[in-house]
Protein backbone atom coordinates (compact mmCIF):
# COMPACT_ATOMS: atom_id res chain seq x y z
CA UNK A 1 0.00 0.00 0.00
CA UNK A 2 2.74 2.46 0.88
CA UNK A 3 4.64 1.62 -2.30
CA UNK A 4 1.51 2.62 -4.22
CA UNK A 5 1.06 5.78 -2.19
CA UNK A 6 4.70 6.63 -2.86
CA UNK A 7 3.88 6.82 -6.59
CA UNK A 8 1.69 9.85 -5.98
CA UNK A 9 3.04 13.42 -5.79
CA UNK A 10 3.60 13.82 -2.07
CA UNK A 11 2.30 17.39 -2.04
CA UNK A 12 -1.16 15.83 -2.26
CA UNK A 13 -0.74 14.98 1.42
CA UNK A 14 0.02 18.57 2.39
CA UNK A 15 -3.09 20.03 0.80
CA UNK A 16 -6.35 20.30 2.79
CA UNK A 17 -8.28 20.09 -0.49
CA UNK A 18 -7.08 16.70 -1.78
CA UNK A 19 -9.88 14.14 -1.87
CA UNK A 20 -9.19 10.38 -1.86
CA UNK A 21 -11.50 7.48 -2.72
CA UNK A 22 -11.08 3.75 -2.21
CA UNK A 23 -14.01 2.25 -4.16
CA UNK A 24 -13.45 -1.30 -2.88
CA UNK A 25 -12.36 -1.12 0.72
CA UNK A 26 -11.65 -4.34 2.60
CA UNK A 27 -9.45 -3.95 5.69
CA UNK A 28 -9.21 -0.18 5.36
CA UNK A 29 -5.43 -0.20 5.08
CA UNK A 30 -5.43 2.31 2.20
CA UNK A 31 -7.63 4.64 4.25
CA UNK A 32 -5.47 4.30 7.34
CA UNK A 33 -2.19 4.97 5.51
CA UNK A 34 -3.67 7.95 3.64
CA UNK A 35 -4.85 9.35 6.98
CA UNK A 36 -1.41 8.84 8.50
CA UNK A 37 0.24 10.86 5.72
CA UNK A 38 -2.36 13.62 5.85
CA UNK A 39 -2.07 13.91 9.62
CA UNK A 40 1.66 14.51 9.20
CA UNK A 41 1.32 16.69 6.10
CA UNK A 42 -1.34 19.05 7.48
CA UNK A 43 0.24 19.69 10.87
CA UNK A 44 1.03 23.33 9.98
CA UNK A 45 -2.34 23.98 8.35
CA UNK A 46 -4.23 22.61 11.37
CA UNK A 47 -2.00 22.82 14.46
CA UNK A 48 -4.82 21.49 16.64
CA UNK A 49 -4.75 17.70 16.24
CA UNK A 50 -8.48 17.18 16.71
CA UNK A 51 -9.37 19.89 14.20
CA UNK A 52 -6.89 18.29 11.79
CA UNK A 53 -8.38 14.80 12.23
CA UNK A 54 -11.93 16.10 11.84
CA UNK A 55 -11.06 17.85 8.59
CA UNK A 56 -9.24 14.81 7.16
CA UNK A 57 -11.91 12.28 8.09
CA UNK A 58 -14.89 14.42 7.12
CA UNK A 59 -13.64 16.18 3.98
CA UNK A 60 -10.73 14.23 2.47
CA UNK A 61 -11.08 10.44 2.79
CA UNK A 62 -13.98 8.50 1.27
CA UNK A 63 -14.60 4.83 0.68
CA UNK A 64 -17.07 2.25 -0.60
CA UNK A 65 -16.75 -1.07 1.24
CA UNK A 66 -17.27 -4.30 -0.69
CA UNK A 67 -19.32 -6.01 2.05
CA UNK A 68 -21.04 -5.00 5.27
CA UNK A 69 -18.34 -6.79 7.27
CA UNK A 70 -15.50 -4.97 5.48
CA UNK A 71 -17.32 -1.69 6.10
CA UNK A 72 -17.07 -2.37 9.84
CA UNK A 73 -13.40 -3.33 9.54
CA UNK A 74 -12.59 -0.30 7.39
CA UNK A 75 -14.28 2.10 9.80
CA UNK A 76 -12.41 0.47 12.67
CA UNK A 77 -9.13 1.01 10.78
CA UNK A 78 -9.90 4.64 9.93
CA UNK A 79 -12.06 5.93 12.79
CA UNK A 80 -10.89 3.50 15.51
CA UNK A 81 -14.53 2.48 15.81
CA UNK A 82 -16.90 0.56 13.56
CA UNK A 83 -19.52 3.13 14.55
CA UNK A 84 -18.30 6.64 13.66
CA UNK A 85 -21.25 8.16 15.53
CA UNK A 86 -20.12 6.55 18.80
CA UNK A 87 -18.03 8.03 21.59
CA UNK A 88 -15.11 5.79 20.61
CA UNK A 89 -14.66 7.29 17.14
CA UNK A 90 -11.70 9.63 16.71
CA UNK A 91 -13.96 11.80 14.57
CA UNK A 92 -17.68 12.25 15.22
CA UNK A 93 -20.22 11.79 12.42
CA UNK A 94 -23.95 12.21 12.60
CA UNK A 95 -24.58 8.78 11.04
CA UNK A 96 -23.27 5.25 11.54
CA UNK A 97 -21.36 5.04 8.23
CA UNK A 98 -19.34 8.22 8.11
CA UNK A 99 -17.54 8.45 4.78
CA UNK A 100 -17.08 4.67 4.58
CA UNK A 101 -20.33 3.68 2.98
CA UNK A 102 -21.88 0.33 2.24
CA UNK A 103 -25.11 -0.19 0.36
CA UNK A 104 -26.60 -3.67 0.00
CA UNK A 105 -27.58 -4.20 -3.64
CA UNK A 106 -29.07 -6.99 -5.71
CA UNK A 107 -27.68 -8.00 -9.09
CA UNK A 108 -29.71 -7.08 -12.16
CA UNK A 109 -30.11 -10.30 -14.14
CA UNK A 110 -30.95 -10.51 -17.84
CA UNK A 111 -33.03 -13.23 -19.51
CA UNK A 112 -29.89 -15.41 -19.72
CA UNK A 113 -29.46 -15.36 -15.95
CA UNK A 114 -26.38 -13.10 -15.96
CA UNK A 115 -25.94 -9.79 -14.15
CA UNK A 116 -25.91 -7.01 -16.73
CA UNK A 117 -23.14 -5.24 -14.80
CA UNK A 118 -20.70 -7.91 -13.60
CA UNK A 119 -21.81 -11.14 -15.30
CA UNK A 120 -22.57 -12.95 -12.02
CA UNK A 121 -24.62 -16.10 -12.42
CA UNK A 122 -28.21 -15.89 -11.16
CA UNK A 123 -28.16 -19.42 -9.73
CA UNK A 124 -25.19 -18.49 -7.54
CA UNK A 125 -25.90 -14.88 -6.57
CA UNK A 126 -29.67 -14.39 -6.38
CA UNK A 127 -30.01 -14.23 -2.60
CA UNK A 128 -32.22 -12.93 0.17
CA UNK A 129 -31.63 -9.34 1.24
CA UNK A 130 -30.02 -10.41 4.53
CA UNK A 131 -27.29 -12.38 2.68
CA UNK A 132 -24.18 -10.98 1.02
CA UNK A 133 -24.75 -10.67 -2.74
CA UNK A 134 -21.34 -9.35 -3.85
CA UNK A 135 -23.11 -6.79 -6.03
CA UNK A 136 -20.39 -4.16 -5.59
CA UNK A 137 -21.86 -0.67 -5.67
CA UNK A 138 -19.04 0.99 -7.62
CA UNK A 139 -19.51 -1.23 -10.67
CA UNK A 140 -23.28 -1.79 -10.46
CA UNK A 141 -24.16 1.59 -11.86
CA UNK A 142 -23.84 3.45 -15.13
CA UNK A 143 -23.04 6.65 -13.22
CA UNK A 144 -20.39 5.97 -10.56
CA UNK A 145 -19.91 9.74 -10.21
CA UNK A 146 -23.36 9.95 -8.60
CA UNK A 147 -22.41 7.77 -5.62
CA UNK A 148 -20.70 10.60 -3.71
CA UNK A 149 -21.53 13.38 -6.15
CA UNK A 150 -18.10 14.98 -5.87
CA UNK A 151 -14.77 15.19 -7.67
CA UNK A 152 -11.87 13.09 -6.42
CA UNK A 153 -8.19 13.79 -6.86
CA UNK A 154 -7.04 10.24 -6.18
CA UNK A 155 -8.77 6.88 -6.62
CA UNK A 156 -6.70 4.06 -5.14
CA UNK A 157 -7.70 0.48 -4.41
CA UNK A 158 -7.21 -3.28 -4.44
CA UNK A 159 -10.51 -4.24 -6.11
CA UNK A 160 -12.18 -7.68 -6.13
CA UNK A 161 -10.67 -9.74 -8.92
CA UNK A 162 -13.39 -12.07 -10.20
CA UNK A 163 -16.90 -13.45 -9.78
CA UNK A 164 -18.35 -16.85 -10.57
CA UNK A 165 -20.08 -16.88 -13.95
CA UNK A 166 -21.10 -20.56 -13.85
CA UNK A 167 -19.00 -21.45 -16.86
CA UNK A 168 -17.19 -24.77 -17.34
CA UNK A 169 -15.51 -26.06 -14.16
CA UNK A 170 -14.52 -23.35 -11.70
CA UNK A 171 -15.09 -20.63 -14.26
CA UNK A 172 -14.82 -17.07 -13.05
CA UNK A 173 -15.25 -13.77 -14.84
CA UNK A 174 -12.74 -10.97 -14.13
CA UNK A 175 -14.28 -7.81 -12.67
CA UNK A 176 -11.21 -5.82 -11.59
CA UNK A 177 -11.18 -4.24 -15.06
CA UNK A 178 -14.62 -2.75 -14.38
CA UNK A 179 -13.33 -0.99 -11.28
CA UNK A 180 -10.52 0.54 -13.35
CA UNK A 181 -12.92 1.58 -16.11
CA UNK A 182 -15.40 3.19 -13.70
CA UNK A 183 -12.56 4.96 -11.90
CA UNK A 184 -11.58 6.54 -15.22
CA UNK A 185 -15.17 7.68 -15.72
CA UNK A 186 -14.80 9.81 -12.59
CA UNK A 187 -11.79 11.50 -14.23
CA UNK A 188 -9.67 11.99 -11.10
CA UNK A 189 -6.16 13.39 -11.30
CA UNK A 190 -4.64 10.04 -10.35
CA UNK A 191 -5.64 6.37 -10.27
CA UNK A 192 -3.60 3.61 -8.70
CA UNK A 193 -4.83 0.02 -8.43
CA UNK A 194 -3.24 -3.34 -7.79
CA UNK A 195 -4.73 -6.01 -10.07
CA UNK A 196 -3.88 -9.43 -11.56
CA UNK A 197 -1.48 -9.24 -14.51
CA UNK A 198 -3.67 -11.61 -16.54
CA UNK A 199 -5.04 -8.65 -18.49
CA UNK A 200 -1.78 -8.56 -20.47
CA UNK A 201 -2.97 -11.67 -22.31
CA UNK A 202 -6.60 -10.56 -22.78
CA UNK A 203 -9.28 -13.23 -23.11
CA UNK A 204 -12.26 -13.90 -20.84
CA UNK A 205 -13.78 -10.45 -21.42
CA UNK A 206 -10.42 -8.63 -21.13
CA UNK A 207 -9.58 -8.03 -24.80
CA UNK A 208 -11.18 -4.58 -24.95
CA UNK A 209 -9.75 -3.66 -21.56
CA UNK A 210 -6.25 -4.71 -22.64
CA UNK A 211 -6.50 -2.72 -25.87
CA UNK A 212 -7.66 0.38 -24.00
CA UNK A 213 -4.96 0.08 -21.32
CA UNK A 214 -2.16 -0.42 -23.84
CA UNK A 215 -3.20 2.69 -25.76
CA UNK A 216 -3.75 4.84 -22.65
CA UNK A 217 -0.78 7.21 -22.48
CA UNK A 218 -1.88 8.34 -19.03
CA UNK A 219 -0.52 5.14 -17.48
CA UNK A 220 2.86 6.54 -16.50
CA UNK A 221 4.16 3.89 -14.09
CA UNK A 222 3.64 0.13 -14.08
CA UNK A 223 5.13 -2.27 -11.52
CA UNK A 224 4.99 -5.86 -12.75
CA UNK A 225 5.61 -9.01 -10.68
CA UNK A 226 5.60 -12.31 -12.59
CA UNK A 227 5.61 -14.10 -9.23
CA UNK A 228 2.85 -12.47 -7.18
CA UNK A 229 4.52 -13.50 -3.93
CA UNK A 230 7.37 -11.07 -4.62
CA UNK A 231 4.81 -8.29 -4.20
CA UNK A 232 2.31 -9.91 -1.82
CA UNK A 233 3.86 -12.74 0.23
CA UNK A 234 1.44 -15.63 0.66
CA UNK A 235 -0.71 -14.61 -2.32
CA UNK A 236 -0.40 -16.96 -5.30
CA UNK A 237 -1.92 -15.44 -8.44
CA UNK A 238 -1.41 -17.29 -11.71
CA UNK A 239 0.20 -14.88 -14.15
CA UNK A 240 1.41 -12.52 -11.43
CA UNK A 241 0.26 -9.15 -10.22
CA UNK A 242 0.82 -5.51 -11.11
CA UNK A 243 0.01 -2.03 -9.89
CA UNK A 244 0.03 1.19 -11.86
CA UNK A 245 -0.19 4.97 -11.69
CA UNK A 246 -2.59 6.71 -14.07
CA UNK A 247 -1.82 10.43 -14.37
CA UNK A 248 -4.60 12.37 -16.08
CA UNK A 249 -2.69 15.55 -16.86
CA UNK A 250 0.70 14.17 -17.91
CA UNK A 251 0.42 11.64 -20.76
CA UNK A 252 3.53 10.00 -22.14
CA UNK A 253 5.49 6.75 -22.23
CA UNK A 254 5.30 4.43 -19.24
CA UNK A 255 8.06 3.70 -16.74
CA UNK A 256 7.87 -0.10 -16.51
CA UNK A 257 9.48 -1.74 -13.47
CA UNK A 258 9.77 -5.50 -13.78
CA UNK A 259 10.62 -7.87 -10.92
CA UNK A 260 11.88 -11.35 -11.83
CA UNK A 261 13.37 -13.63 -9.19
CA UNK A 262 13.93 -10.55 -7.05
CA UNK A 263 15.92 -8.77 -9.77
CA UNK A 264 14.38 -5.40 -10.63
CA UNK A 265 14.78 -3.54 -13.90
CA UNK A 266 13.19 -0.27 -15.02
CA UNK A 267 12.67 0.97 -18.56
CA UNK A 268 10.59 3.80 -19.99
CA UNK A 269 8.72 2.55 -23.04
CA UNK A 270 5.45 2.43 -24.92
CA UNK A 271 3.08 -0.19 -23.46
CA UNK A 272 1.96 -1.02 -27.00
CA UNK A 273 5.31 -1.24 -28.74
CA UNK A 274 5.11 -1.18 -32.55
CA UNK A 275 1.31 -1.19 -32.32
CA UNK A 276 1.21 -4.71 -30.88
CA UNK A 277 -2.01 -5.87 -29.23
CA UNK A 278 -0.20 -7.34 -26.23
CA UNK A 279 2.10 -6.16 -23.46
CA UNK A 280 5.66 -7.46 -23.50
CA UNK A 281 6.29 -7.61 -19.78
CA UNK A 282 10.05 -8.29 -19.54
CA UNK A 283 12.27 -5.25 -20.06
CA UNK A 284 15.26 -7.46 -20.87
CA UNK A 285 13.37 -8.98 -23.80
CA UNK A 286 12.99 -5.71 -25.71
CA UNK A 287 16.33 -5.98 -27.54
CA UNK A 288 15.77 -9.67 -28.34
CA UNK A 289 12.41 -8.95 -29.96
CA UNK A 290 13.89 -6.09 -31.98
CA UNK A 291 16.54 -8.41 -33.44
CA UNK A 292 13.96 -11.05 -34.31
CA UNK A 293 11.51 -8.57 -35.88
CA UNK A 294 14.29 -7.06 -38.01
CA UNK A 295 14.30 -10.25 -40.15
CA UNK A 296 10.56 -9.92 -40.93
CA UNK A 297 9.95 -13.66 -40.79
CA UNK A 298 6.62 -15.45 -40.90
CA UNK A 299 5.18 -16.41 -37.52
CA UNK A 300 5.17 -19.97 -36.19
CA UNK A 301 1.54 -19.36 -35.20
CA UNK A 302 0.56 -20.34 -38.76
CA UNK A 303 1.46 -23.94 -37.91
CA UNK A 304 -0.60 -24.01 -34.70
CA UNK A 305 -4.16 -25.26 -34.64
CA UNK A 306 -7.07 -23.61 -32.92
CA UNK A 307 -8.71 -25.23 -29.88
CA UNK A 308 -10.39 -28.60 -30.45
CA UNK A 309 -8.22 -29.42 -33.51
CA UNK A 310 -10.34 -32.49 -34.33
CA UNK A 311 -13.55 -31.14 -32.82
CA UNK A 312 -13.35 -33.41 -29.75
CA UNK A 313 -13.78 -32.05 -26.22
CA UNK A 314 -11.59 -32.84 -23.21
CA UNK A 315 -14.04 -35.36 -21.79
CA UNK A 316 -14.10 -37.49 -24.96
CA UNK A 317 -12.86 -41.04 -24.30
CA UNK A 318 -11.41 -43.69 -26.55
CA UNK A 319 -11.46 -47.46 -26.25
CA UNK A 320 -9.39 -50.51 -27.01
CA UNK A 321 -7.94 -51.12 -30.46
CA UNK A 322 -10.45 -52.80 -32.72
CA UNK A 323 -11.45 -52.99 -36.35
CA UNK A 324 -13.68 -49.94 -35.84
CA UNK A 325 -11.57 -48.08 -33.28
CA UNK A 326 -8.30 -47.92 -35.17
CA UNK A 327 -7.27 -44.24 -34.78
CA UNK A 328 -4.75 -43.64 -31.98
CA UNK A 329 -6.39 -41.13 -29.63
CA UNK A 330 -4.46 -38.77 -27.34
CA UNK A 331 -6.61 -37.38 -24.53
CA UNK A 332 -6.38 -35.95 -21.01
CA UNK A 333 -4.19 -38.36 -19.04
CA UNK A 334 -6.18 -37.66 -15.89
CA UNK A 335 -9.34 -38.83 -17.64
CA UNK A 336 -7.86 -41.65 -19.66
CA UNK A 337 -4.63 -43.19 -18.46
CA UNK A 338 -4.38 -46.12 -20.91
CA UNK A 339 -3.55 -46.11 -24.61
CA UNK A 340 -6.81 -45.67 -26.47
CA UNK A 341 -8.34 -45.60 -29.91
CA UNK A 342 -11.42 -44.12 -31.57
CA UNK A 343 -13.35 -44.54 -34.77
CA UNK A 344 -12.53 -42.34 -37.73
CA UNK A 345 -16.22 -41.49 -37.87
CA UNK A 346 -15.95 -39.58 -34.58
CA UNK A 347 -13.56 -37.00 -36.08
CA UNK A 348 -15.75 -33.99 -36.86
CA UNK A 349 -13.14 -31.58 -38.26
CA UNK A 350 -9.70 -31.62 -39.89
CA UNK A 351 -10.10 -35.31 -40.69
CA UNK A 352 -7.46 -34.87 -43.43
CA UNK A 353 -4.85 -34.44 -40.69
CA UNK A 354 -5.37 -37.95 -39.35
CA UNK A 355 -3.11 -39.59 -41.92
CA UNK A 356 -0.34 -37.01 -41.79
CA UNK A 357 2.55 -36.39 -39.42
CA UNK A 358 2.07 -33.70 -36.77
CA UNK A 359 3.36 -32.58 -33.39
CA UNK A 360 1.08 -32.57 -30.36
CA UNK A 361 1.54 -30.17 -27.44
CA UNK A 362 -0.56 -29.65 -24.35
CA UNK A 363 -2.79 -26.55 -24.54
CA UNK A 364 -2.33 -25.93 -20.82
CA UNK A 365 0.76 -26.12 -18.65
CA UNK A 366 1.12 -24.46 -15.26
CA UNK A 367 4.15 -23.70 -13.10
CA UNK A 368 4.67 -21.80 -9.88
CA UNK A 369 7.63 -20.42 -8.00
CA UNK A 370 10.93 -19.07 -9.22
CA UNK A 371 12.39 -19.25 -12.70
CA UNK A 372 13.64 -21.14 -14.66
CA UNK A 373 10.43 -22.61 -16.15
CA UNK A 374 9.72 -25.26 -18.74
CA UNK A 375 6.88 -22.97 -19.98
CA UNK A 376 5.17 -25.63 -22.11
CA UNK A 377 4.46 -29.32 -21.80
CA UNK A 378 6.66 -31.70 -23.74
CA UNK A 379 5.69 -31.89 -27.42
CA UNK A 380 5.63 -35.28 -29.12
CA UNK A 381 5.27 -36.69 -32.63
CA UNK A 382 1.87 -37.79 -33.84
CA UNK A 383 2.23 -40.47 -36.49
CA UNK A 384 -0.29 -40.94 -39.30
CA UNK A 385 -3.41 -42.61 -37.98
CA UNK A 386 -3.76 -40.45 -34.86
CA UNK A 387 -5.94 -37.68 -33.45
CA UNK A 388 -6.41 -35.87 -30.15
CA UNK A 389 -8.95 -34.20 -27.88
CA UNK A 390 -8.84 -30.49 -27.05
CA UNK A 391 -6.30 -31.33 -24.34
CA UNK A 392 -3.72 -30.82 -27.09
CA UNK A 393 -2.99 -28.45 -29.94
CA UNK A 394 -1.76 -29.72 -33.29
CA UNK A 395 1.41 -28.32 -34.87
CA UNK A 396 1.48 -29.04 -38.58
CA UNK A 397 0.54 -31.19 -40.34
CA UNK A 398 3.70 -32.31 -42.18
CA UNK A 399 4.45 -34.49 -45.18
CA UNK A 400 7.31 -36.39 -43.55
CA UNK A 401 8.46 -37.55 -40.14
CA UNK A 402 11.79 -35.77 -40.67
CA UNK A 403 10.05 -32.36 -40.93
CA UNK A 404 8.00 -33.17 -37.81
CA UNK A 405 11.14 -34.15 -35.88
CA UNK A 406 12.96 -30.96 -36.92
CA UNK A 407 9.94 -28.94 -35.79
CA UNK A 408 10.02 -30.81 -32.49
CA UNK A 409 13.72 -29.97 -32.07
CA UNK A 410 12.86 -26.27 -32.46
CA UNK A 411 9.98 -26.44 -29.98
CA UNK A 412 12.22 -27.89 -27.26
CA UNK A 413 14.79 -25.08 -27.46
CA UNK A 414 14.95 -22.47 -24.73
CA UNK A 415 14.75 -19.79 -27.42
CA UNK A 416 11.36 -21.08 -28.64
CA UNK A 417 9.88 -21.48 -25.16
CA UNK A 418 11.18 -18.08 -24.04
CA UNK A 419 9.22 -16.40 -26.82
CA UNK A 420 6.11 -18.36 -25.80
CA UNK A 421 6.62 -17.23 -22.21
CA UNK A 422 6.41 -13.57 -23.26
CA UNK A 423 2.72 -14.03 -24.07
CA UNK A 424 1.80 -16.91 -21.75
CA UNK A 425 0.59 -15.14 -18.62
CA UNK A 426 -1.50 -18.05 -17.30
CA UNK A 427 -1.34 -21.83 -17.59
CA UNK A 428 -3.46 -21.64 -20.73
CA UNK A 429 -1.32 -21.97 -23.87
CA UNK A 430 -3.70 -21.33 -26.74
CA UNK A 431 -2.65 -20.57 -30.30
CA UNK A 432 -2.12 -16.87 -29.57
CA UNK A 433 0.91 -17.43 -27.29
CA UNK A 434 2.97 -18.56 -30.31
CA UNK A 435 2.67 -15.35 -32.32
CA UNK A 436 6.12 -13.99 -31.37
CA UNK A 437 7.89 -17.22 -32.36
CA UNK A 438 9.49 -16.93 -35.84
CA UNK A 439 9.05 -19.65 -38.45
CA UNK A 440 12.17 -21.62 -39.39
CA UNK A 441 13.44 -23.82 -42.21
CA UNK A 442 12.39 -27.26 -40.96
CA UNK A 443 14.39 -29.22 -43.48
CA UNK A 444 17.05 -29.06 -40.76
CA UNK A 445 17.07 -29.47 -36.98
CA UNK A 446 17.59 -26.56 -34.57
CA UNK A 447 19.49 -25.97 -31.34
CA UNK A 448 19.77 -22.95 -29.07
CA UNK A 449 23.29 -22.22 -30.25
CA UNK A 450 22.02 -22.16 -33.86
CA UNK A 451 19.26 -19.72 -32.95
CA UNK A 452 21.41 -17.46 -30.77
CA UNK A 453 23.85 -17.13 -33.68
CA UNK A 454 21.13 -16.59 -36.30
CA UNK A 455 19.59 -13.68 -34.37
CA UNK A 456 22.94 -12.28 -33.21
CA UNK A 457 22.03 -12.32 -29.52
CA UNK A 458 24.68 -10.92 -27.20
CA UNK A 459 25.91 -12.56 -24.00
CA UNK A 460 23.50 -10.63 -21.75
CA UNK A 461 20.51 -11.59 -23.87
CA UNK A 462 21.57 -15.24 -23.96
CA UNK A 463 22.17 -15.23 -20.21
CA UNK A 464 18.68 -13.82 -19.63
CA UNK A 465 17.02 -16.53 -21.74
CA UNK A 466 19.07 -19.23 -20.04
CA UNK A 467 18.11 -17.92 -16.60
CA UNK A 468 14.41 -18.02 -17.46
CA UNK A 469 14.01 -21.37 -19.21
CA UNK A 470 14.79 -24.93 -18.11
CA UNK A 471 16.32 -27.41 -20.54
CA UNK A 472 13.77 -29.88 -21.96
CA UNK A 473 14.57 -33.49 -22.70
CA UNK A 474 12.15 -35.26 -25.04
Amino acid sequence: VNDMLDLLPQNLFTSPDTKFLDPASKSGVFLREIARRLINGLSKTFPDIQERINHIMQKQIFSIAITELTSFISRRSLYCSMNPDSKFSVCKFQDSQGNVRFKSLQHTFNDKGKCIYCGADQSKYKRDNDLETHAYEFIHTLRPEAIFNMKFDVIISNPPYQINDSGHGASARPIYNEFVENAKKLNPRYISMIIPARWYAGGKGLDDFRAEMLQDKRIRKLYDFFDSEECCPGIDLSGGVCYFLWDRDNPGDCEVTSSINGKITTMTRNLSENGRNFFQRFNQAAGILQKISALHEESFINLVSVLKPFGLRTYELGGELSEQNNIRFYANKNVQKEESYISRKRIVQNSEWIDEYKVYISRAYGERGKFPYLVTGKPFIGDPGSACSETYLVIGPFDSRNIAENTLSYMTTKFFRFLVLLLKNTQDATRSVYQLVPFQDFTRSWSDSDLYAKYNLDSDEIEFIESMIKPMQV
